[in-house]
């Protein structure tokens, strides 16, 4: 298990720094400080490795997400944490977004299960909160969809370009303040309670 969580590890970074066709398993095993054969027990060739990166990043991000908004007490309150986990896991882990983007021509099916994924676990959320007047009315699956929108399009703007590799806190407020909006119900009245709470590190704002 240790040898095959390096192999991923290194084939991430390989594949976020190379790209999916300049990459090799040379050049994974190299990284991964294992044999070229050593690779073969464990994967059947770089397609294979590809598309467990994608799952393995999949459900790394999601954890980090789910764990951050545990303690949530409202539907913004847990946006905001989640999406604060988010940009911090993409600041940790810049393959993801080339990883993922590579996925549409390299694995399509990988591309599709690493959303669908995402959805099927955020969906129900929503839709909890939709039932309780705490988000308007309306498709969860919709709103899903354009709530990774938001947070994708934020982090790649100012995290994968951006060299401080963060997001500016009033960035991250302005997104909390469209969050709301998107949500609607009875989020829009919590949104001033949370103003002061949108530091992209989870640390109260001064005001």
């Amino acid at each position: 298990m240790r040898t095959r969580r390096a192999l991923l590890r290194a084939a991430e970074e390989v594949f976020g720094a190379v790209g999916y066709h300049d990459a090799s398993i040379v050049k994974i095993t190299e990284l991964a400080g294992v044999a070229q054969g050593t690779f073969y027990l464990y994967f059947s060739g770089k397609q294979e490795i590809f598309d467990e990166v994608v799952a393995d990043l999949n459900q790394q991000v999601r954890h980090a997400m789910s764990e951050a908004a545990r303690g949530a007490t409202t539907r913004l309150e847990a946006e905001r944490m989640g999406f604060a986990a988010f940009f911090r896991f993409t600041a940790e882990h810049p393959a993801l977004y080339r990883v993922i983007r590579q996925a549409e021509f390299v694995s399509p099916q990988a591309l599709r299960n690493h959303y669908e994924t995402i959805i099927e676990n955020y969906t129900p959320f929503l839709s909890d909160a939709m039932e309780t007047g705490e988000v308007a009315a309306g498709d969860p699956m919709v709103l899903a969809w354009s709530l990774i929108a938001v947070g994708e399009a934020i982090g790649m703007r100012w995290i994968l370009w951006n060299e401080a590799h963060e997001v500016p806190p009033e960035v991250f407020s302005e997104m909390v303040t469209i969050i709301a909006r998107m949500l609607g119900g009875r989020t829009l009245a919590q949104a001033s309670e949370v103003e002061s709470l949108t530091n992209v590190n989870g640390v109260k704002g001064s005001g």
